[in-house]
């Protein structure tokens, strides 16, 4: 009669130590992820783009308002529940049926917060949508060569690189602009040079899905029969990884994207490198239909 409680007793406190552990072991998963722990409290941003940086800031101070204001209500419960809390043997609480100032204070108080928000919004939301002009050591247009802008007169620095973006499941397609008759395209990566604004136009060739680069900017849906437009400029070279950021099917989670910025000189010779490889493939896939056409025929 004795013992049964004890064992039970015995068990549950096995079975809540392995919850304990377990949960541990998750939390300690994460702490030693980085890409899981992405920007922590704020969204990703390693300084890839003005646009990224903007997004982040204005990010931070929603943030750090919505603190405040968690604080603050949150501190007001405890101290109403710790102040107010019933006690044997002593008096009925006072039963509050309404307080109007307290009311109009707190509603008055949420309009003017949201307000605040509205305008900082605003005050970054253009410099967020607008591309900044390319700079002094950028990509410059050069003749045949068209570069067009998103929705912005030209810039100073010239226009920015317009290269398409195609979704596909489950792979990424990216073309650029050339001066020859060859289409330059790559696949997964696409190389950009530095110091130089990039407009990029996304759609989708099949289902809906969602380019996302967190240090170059925000989330740009690709659909099918649309054109969504973002932009982004790299001041150094490096490499920046991303995701489909749209469930688009069984093969979503291995559907990744890298951009690559380089120097403009090493730019033009990947374009023009590329461009032979592609004119190469075709004249070979050309001649090998050719030799299957002709043994046909014999």
């Amino acid at each position: 009669m004795i013992l049964r409680p004890l064992r039970a007793g015995a068990a549950n406190s096995r079975r809540r130590a392995l919850i304990v552990a377990l949960l541990g072991a998750i939390g300690a998963l994460l702490v030693l992820a980085p890409g899981a722990l992405a920007g922590v409290f704020s969204p990703e941003n390693a300084g890839g783009s003005p646009n990224a940086e903007n997004i982040s800031l204005l990010y931070k101070i929603s943030f750090a308002i919505a603190i405040v204001i968690f604080l603050l209500v949150e501190g007001l419960l405890v101290y109403s529940l710790v102040k107010y809390r019933f006690r044997r043997g002593g008096p009925e609480p006072a039963q509050i049926r309404g307080n109007a100032p307290l009311e109009i204070g707190w509603t008055v108080g949420a309009g003017l917060i949201l307000v605040v928000l509205i305008v900082i919004t605003f005050i970054y939301l253009d410099d967020i949508e607008s591309p900044a002009a390319s700079g002094p050591n950028g990509l410059q247009a050069a003749e045949g060569v068209q570069f067009a802008s998103v929705d912005q007169p030209e810039a100073p620095g010239g226009d920015p690189l317009q290269i398409e973006v195609n979704g596909q499941q489950y792979l990424w397609r990216f073309e650029y602009p050339s001066s020859g008759d060859t289409q330059v395209f790559s696949y997964y990566e696409m190389v950009v040079p530095i110091d130089t604004t990039v407009s990029l136009q996304i759609t989708s060739q099949d289902v809906a899905h969602s380019w996302w680069i967190p240090d170059l900017g925000g989330k740009a849906d690709a659909i099918p029969g649309y054109t969504n437009e973002t932009w982004f400029k790299i001041e150094e070279p490096g490499v920046y990884r991303g995701v489909c950021a749209e469930l688009c099917g069984e093969g979503h989670a291995d559907m990744r994207a890298q951009v690559r910025a380089v120097p403009v000189d090493e730019y033009s010779a990947w374009i023009e490198q590329q461009a032979t490889d592609i004119e190469r493939s075709q004249e070979l896939l050309a001649a090998s239909r050719r030799q299957r056409e002709a043994a046909a025929e014999q």
